[in-house]
């Protein structure tokens, strides 16, 4: 396919890829992601680990797949498919990406190129930076996919609902958790959460109405006192078997109790394709969902224009590469990152050569 090109690119690179075991390891021989249809190609600046990364190493890494989903970037090629308005060469933009993806396996985050969809990017105002465009990818989509697809709440920041109820958010302190959190209180709805007591007051910051310590297990019925027995949504960040046992016991009997549907949320299923990864987290291309994801996506674009999202806390790291990121790997696994975010510099800006 015949694209608009920036600059010749290097036929390999350096990525972090699953080697041996799914053990994840970093190679500078990685071959550059081909440029598909819809697509963009972006020179990574920084790119932000999230537990999906951790998830897909080991027994369910694809192996030679390059790892990673969340990045930000220059623009250095375009597809000729994409509309001309979309973007251009040049542009600073933020975009998500399944990585360890068996059926794409040159195309993830943690390399020093990578390929989106045109549809999943979003142009980085100049003020926001790459470290926090780094950021956006999964906590948006997994944020628009829960609140207002699975869970189908009537509100929408564009149109926010006159009714406010209480939703609860197990695990507000986490990327996902702000972000649920502020489009909830922007769609009219008052959003209540879960956390650790050290995260009570940014999670408040951020526009919880009240926040409940996750490690008593009587806050569930607390919870239920507290909305007078009628929370209708809940939204686990977590998705473990203790924080969906206590999102149960949490609803009242006003809102459903007897009958609750449980749905899990991939992010990725808005992407509109297939997606190799193993059970249970394999995608299948969905045109409904692709649908709404692109509206979403235009969504999520307006917010970060109007600079009404706040982003997450990041714990930017001091030293520029993808080495640094294997160790951010492992700070997630061992679970000792909390009300943060961790964003990894690949590339100086003067190295950028624009």
């Amino acid at each position: 396919m015949e694209a608009a090109t920036m600059k010749s690119l290097p036929i390999s690179q350096s990525a972090i890829i699953a080697g041996d075991a799914g053990v994840l390891v970093l190679t500078h021989e990685a071959p550059l992601p081909s440029l598909r249809s819809s697509m963009i190609l972006v020179k990574t600046v920084a790119v932000g680990i999230n537990p999906v990364d951790v998830k897909l190493s080991g027994q369910m890494a694809s192996i030679g797949a390059v790892s990673g989903c969340d990045f930000s970037g220059i623009i250095v090629a375009i597809s000729p498919d994409v509309p001309k308005r979309r973007f251009s060469l040049g542009d600073r933009v933020a975009g998500v990406v399944p990585g360890m993806d068996s059926l794409f396996p040159e195309n993830g985050a943690f390399a020093e190129y990578v390929c989106a969809y045109a549809d999943f990017a979003w142009r980085l105002p100049s003020e926001i930076p790459f470290e926090v465009g780094a950021t956006i990818g999964v906590r948006s989509l997994t944020a628009g996919l829960a609140l207002f697809w699975s869970l189908r709440l009537p509100g929408h920041p564009d149109a926010p609902t006159v009714k406010p109820e209480y939703v609860l958010v197990y695990g507000g302190s986490t990327s996902s958790g702000t972000m649920m959190i502020q489009l909830l209180r922007k769609s009219g709805f008052i959003p209540i959460t879960t956390c650790s007591p050290k995260n009570f007051e940014l999670v408040e910051e951020y526009g919880a109405e009240k926040a409940f310590d996750y490690h008593n297990p009587e806050n569930a019925e607390v919870i239920r006192s507290f909305t007078k027995n009628a929370l209708w949504y809940t939204v686990d960040c977590y998705c473990e078997g203790s924080s969906m046992e206590f999102c149960y016991r949490a609803i009242g009997r006003a809102g459903g109790r007897k009958a609750i549907e449980p749905e899990y949320v991939l992010a990725h299923a808005l992407l509109g394709t297939d997606v190799g990864w193993k059970e249970p987290y394999n995608v299948k291309a969905d045109s409904k969902l692709h649908s709404f994801g692109k509206d979403w996506s235009s969504c999520v674009q307006r917010l970060l224009e109007s600079g009404n999202i706040k982003p997450h806390p990041t714990r930017a790291q001091g030293s520029i590469g993808l080495e640094q990121v294997l160790d951010g790997m492992m700070l997630l696994k061992k679970k000792v990152v909390s009300g943060e975010k961790l964003v990894y510099r690949i590339i100086e800006d003067e190295a950028l050569g624009l």
